[in-house]
């Protein structure tokens, strides 16, 4: 996989693909459960960069500051300190990785996500870690502009309502009493306010494969991914 080769648009050069594979895709499809189970299967590891986001959007929360006070913002970012371990994700040593999943955070999230300083500081940090290889990465642009040279590259997507059935049973799991029509209408906006932000918006790398898991299990999509990634080495 090292050896594979992929034309840069930088004068017909070439430069050695990335072994990484990049997983893109709306909110709710599984890209988070995928990754994992497929880097588990690859023995590789998994950089979970919704979580990062998040994080950051906890560590905004917190500090009370608003996205349009940009000298704040710009102090909180160049002390931003996160960390993932075990699939855990630390905010300047904090394990906050049942904070971030709060509703309050789901809703800002998605501003702070868009707001392209932060994106910035955050792909470089994802970089530094994913540069190094043999990592399973999902998010919204990581084939795009996060890993362009992402040896295999899915865009894995599905129907709203299969989406919004997912969230929903996994809302039921964790002893909540969820909307569907609720669920249903957070995705639907996630999906337009990401698809349209300015900076970096979610759409398909021209070299990814589309996926649609709408009518398939978590474990024959993880068996699609493997076997896509095995079949070009």
């Amino acid at each position: 996989m090292e050896r594979r080769e992929r034309v840069l648009q930088n004068g017909g050069m070439t430069a050695p693909a990335l072994p990484l594979i990049a997983l893109d895709g709306p909110s709710g499809v599984g890209k988070s459960t995928t990754a994992k189970r497929v880097a588990a299967r690859l023995g590789w590891q998994y950089l979970d960069t919704g979580a990062m986001y998040r994080a950051a959007a906890l560590a905004v929360h917190r500090s009370g500051i608003a996205l349009e006070d940009r000298a704040a913002l710009e102090v909180l970012l160049a002390g931003l300190d996160l960390t993932q371990n075990a699939g855990r994700m630390y905010l300047a040593g904090e394990d906050v990785s049942d904070a971030i999943r709060s509703p309050e955070i789901t809703l800002l999230v998605t501003p702070v996500s868009a707001d392209a300083r932060v994106r910035e500081v955050l792909v470089d940090q994802q970089r530094r870690i994913g540069n190094l290889g043999r990592w399973v990465v999902d998010g919204r642009d990581i084939g795009t502009v996060v890993f362009t040279r992402a040896c295999c590259k899915v865009f894995l997507t599905a129907s709203p309502e299969a989406r919004a059935r997912r969230r929903f049973l996994e809302l039921e799991a964790k002893g909540q009493t969820p909307d569907f029509d609720a669920v249903l209408a957070d995705l639907n906006r996630r999906d337009l306010a990401d698809s349209t932000r300015a900076a970096s918006p979610l759409c398909k790398a021209e070299d990814a494969t589309e996926l649609d898991s709408s009518d398939l299990s978590l474990d024959e999509v993880v068996d699609w991914v493997v076997a896509k990634h095995l079949a070009h080495p």
